[in-house]
């Protein structure tokens, strides 16, 4: 495993800016939001200019694209900014070969009109699941058309709230176009912290074999957590990175929800806990 970042924990006025940032920490995988470029993450339209000028400026710097984030609410309430996402996913999805990624990561889901990362008690509704499993046969449908992979993450704030539900969805779904972006720090809720150990590891028994993408983040607590940096909070990190290893993970581990001046301790910490770092050291 090596190293990587939300391309947007660095905020700079350019996009080469933003990058050089990404590279002064040693960094050369990221997990890119359009916003680094100056559009908004999900845009009407991606200029053929501006894709071959971010994977020229990755190029430059010797940057990978991990993945790129395609995420918007897919059960909004209102189904005019489910179709509004729908469609800019499609445009996304035929950008990413010029962009130089095979990787779309997005949620599914919360009916929750104002924040797609709080929960909601319609989440647990048949009709909730029966509209994200629409959703997302629709997407998978556009992922094939492009020929790119989407990946979700299970996360207590979305329909699919543990990792069994996530094994359900991938069932449902039946498509290799559709994998798991995992994220240890966002598998609890309120009162599980306790059962890390069996929840972590069941977690990767049944969704091991279908992780594309994996981050790093901690928790302070249980329920809607999950918003610290690596290092800082309660996530068994042995355990964690031990779990990724014996499914046969190899990609990157991606750093977020951290401030730019949290970043070089977090990266430490994971190099400390045997995470390889695969870059010179840097002033």
């Amino acid at each position: 495993m090596k190293i990587g970042i939300f391309a947007k924990t660095f905020v700079r006025p350019t996009l080469a800016e933003t990058l050089d940032a990404v590279v002064r920490h040693g960094i050369h995988e990221v997990q890119f939001n359009l916003v680094c470029a100056g559009v908004p993450s999900m845009p009407d339209q991606i200029d053929p200019t501006l894709a071959a000028t971010i994977r020229r400026e990755l190029a430059a710097r010797d940057i990978k694209m991990a993945a790129i984030s395609g995420t918007f609410n897919i059960i909004h309430p209102d189904l005019k900014q489910r179709r509004a996402g729908m469609r800019r996913l499609r445009v996304l999805a035929a950008a990413c070969r010029d962009l130089g990624t095979e990787i779309i990561t997005l949620s599914t889901g919360t009916r929750d009109p104002e924040n797609m990362w709080r929960r909601h008690l319609d989440n647990d509704t048949p009709e909730a699941w029966s509209d994200m499993v629409a959703a997302l046969r629709e997407a998978v449908q556009i992922a094939e058309e492009h020929d790119v992979t989407l990946a979700f993450e299970p996360e207590v704030s979305n329909v699919v709230d543990s990792a069994v539900k996530g094994r359900r969805l991938l069932d449902e779904i039946g498509s290799p176009r559709l994998r798991v972006v995992m994220d240890g720090a966002n598998l609890f809720h309120t009162g599980e912290l306790s059962r890390m150990h069996k929840i972590l590891e069941e977690a990767f028994a049944l969704l091991g074999n279908d992780i594309v993408l994996a981050h790093a983040k901690d928790l302070s607590h249980d329920g809607e957590a999950g918003h610290e940096a690596a290092g800082t909070g309660q996530l068994d990190y042995d355990l964690y990175l031990a779990l990724l290893r014996s499914v046969g993970y190899r990609g990157p581990l991606i750093l977020h929800a951290l401030s730019e001046e949290q970043v070089d301790s977090s990266v430490a910490f994971l190099r400390q806990k045997g995470v390889e770092f695969d870059s010179e050291e840097v002033d």
